[in-house]
């Protein structure tokens, strides 16, 4: 039904994606950040219903729309749960015009070959299934990079494109997110061999299979230009991965087509101690200065 405008959104509409999908492991960061010790809360599904308040608000909030906002990463526990009284995918798109996306990786595994891949994912056809029911757009899915060694840098990306076939074929849109390690020594080196990797396999799909790609924002600007430009690619995002959203913000703006997908710096400076008033206008600044850096 809302495919092709959802389609027609992620290709042609200015905007940005907002990552709201801290997992289990990065959830008590985040919520600490937003003001909410561990002492508030006991185990995960406590947990999650202060993580899943927090997504709320800044879903709910009139800051938060279509108009700057183009698509919303959702955790599994959110895309099950309700905003406004609705699923949460179908409100984004309903009541924002926001596309909406689900992490489907279980996480990272060891380090092997200067890369972490994503660990199995053994349940990955069911939640496929359930996310196509509930109406989300597209996947995400993360593996890191950390140095640059060209046997672990070509198994991430053929780990992922792999994955990225299976999602294809229930009608979805991957997003590939080879991140690489922002502080690694030998960044530049790292994203050269990711590049030649993911040109590789994107000259091995059909003109049909779309897919798009979350990246590190690369130390030279415009580095990723020719898969900004590449008819199997949507759209080229970046991660902050780590900088804060003043440096991230800098850095992306050098980089032409390619827009934002942050999840910290988005959320950088909000509270739960924060009025709605605050909140709203501390959330409208942010989203803000991010659409500023992802229109160049």
């Amino acid at each position: 039904m809302s495919n092709t405008q959802q389609l027609e959104a992620i290709k042609s509409r200015a905007g940005f994606i907002a990552a709201l999908d801290q997992s289990g492991g990065s959830t008590p960061k985040a919520l600490k950040l937003y003001g909410i010790l561990e002492t508030a809360y006991s185990g995960e599904q406590q947990m999650m219903d202060k993580i899943h308040e927090m997504r709320t608000r800044i879903m709910m909030s009139p800051s938060f729309g279509g108009d700057r906002i183009l698509g919303a990463i959702l955790f599994e526990a959110t895309m099950d749960r309700k905003v406004g009284g609705k699923p949460s995918a179908q409100f984004l798109w309903e009541d924002k015009k926001v596309v909406p996306i689900l992490k489907v990786d279980k996480g990272l595994a060891d380090e092997k070959d200067g890369v972490q891949l994503m660990k199995p994912m053994p349940d990955l056809d069911k939640l496929l299934d359930r996310a196509v029911k509930c109406g989300i757009f597209g996947t995400k899915m993360r593996s890191v990079i950390k140095s640059p060694n060209p046997a672990g840098i070509d198994a991430v990306v053929e780990q992922q494109f792999e994955v990225g076939k299976m999602i294809i074929a229930k009608g979805l849109v991957p997003i590939i997110e080879p991140e690489v390690d922002i502080k690694s020594p030998n960044k530049a080196e790292c994203e050269k061999l990711l590049k030649q990797s993911i040109l590789s396999q994107l000259g091995k799909l059909k003109p049909a299979q779309k897919i798009m790609l979350k990246l590190t924002i690369p130390t030279t600007a415009d580095f990723y230009l020719d898969l900004v430009k590449h008819p199997n690619v949507l759209r080229v995002v970046a991660l902050s991965g780590g900088y804060s959203r003043k440096e991230a913000n800098a850095l992306l703006a050098k980089n032409h087509g390619m827009t934002a997908s942050f999840s910290r710096a988005l959320t950088e400076g909000l509270t739960a101690q924060q009025t709605d008033a605050e909140f709203n206008k501390t959330l409208d600044e942010a989203i803000s200065s991010i659409f500023e850096a992802s229109i160049t």
